[in-house]
């Protein structure tokens, strides 16, 4: 082949969003309803090309976050987590779409985008466990997107991104409950906090009233990694669960 024939593969680039939140407790991912083929009716990750040529693309993830949840960037944690670009992933032609994780409290029901018929927040466990089709290559984006939040979790101080500005250690507690999706034993988990010194740092004179006494709020820190990390506890095998139960 002579050099002058050659010509670059035409490759399409679009960014999809793994958007994490705690909804009743629960780790909750945002999903829309594709409103046009391909798999039209399908669920999916919010995300889309890049308007054009010139836009960057952290700039087209916050796009893309702004209107799928009105979210402004000062707002949320955002984080580019990985390229998915293999070559059938897209029945369109060869897209490469860049992924990212983003993190924010309490965010509301969502309301579907100009090219989705609907959105609404979907429990992780139910998505990880193969509960609900996703469309493309999504739900290894979500598998990963959960992973990296679950491991990330434990050497930084992610998790105070699923925070309000102020919280009490039970709700921050609750954070990495529900993201690891295992229970935590109260004590163990607030001397571990209490030692990953500059994690959190207590709000002067702040209480919150959670039915007994009053709880002490705090805020993030300015320590991004945690030392020492809180590590994830290791899930127990049967054979385990069976010898405590005789215990």
């Amino acid at each position: 082949m002579q050099i002058d024939d050659w010509s670059p593969t035409p490759v399409l680039l679009t960014v999809d969003l793994v958007i994490l939140t705690l909804r009743e407790g629960r780790l909750c991912v945002l999903l829309v309803e594709r409103g046009e083929d391909p798999f039209q009716g399908m669920q999916a990750l919010p995300g889309g090309f890049l308007n054009h040529a010139g836009e960057e693309i952290l700039d087209a993830a916050y796009r893309e976050l702004s209107e799928e949840t009105a979210l402004s960037s000062w707002s949320v944690h955002l984080e580019q987590m990985g390229t998915y670009g293999d070559s059938g992933r897209d029945p369109r032609g060869r897209v490469v779409s860049v992924a990212h994780l983003a993190i924010a409290p309490g965010l509301p029901e969502p309301v579907a985008g100009t090219d989705a018929a609907g959105a609404a927040w979907v429990p992780a466990e139910a998505l990880l466990a193969g509960e609900v089709e996703l469309a493309f290559d999504h739900r290894r984006i979500v598998t990963e997107g959960v992973e990296r939040a679950r491991t990330k979790i434990e050497f930084s101080a992610l998790a105070t991104a699923f925070c309000g500005e102020v919280f009490t250690i039970t709700e921050l507690q609750q954070v990495y409950e529900a993201v690891w999706g295992t229970e935590l034993d109260t004590r163990n988990f607030y001397r571990k906090v209490q030692a990953a010194k500059g994690f959190i740092i207590p709000v002067d004179s702040g209480r919150r009233n959670t039915g007994g006494r009053p709880a002490r709020l705090y805020r993030a820190g300015p320590k991004t990694v945690l030392s020492p990390p809180l590590i994830r506890p290791v899930p127990s095998t049967a054979e385990e669960d069976t010898r405590e139960e005789g215990e």
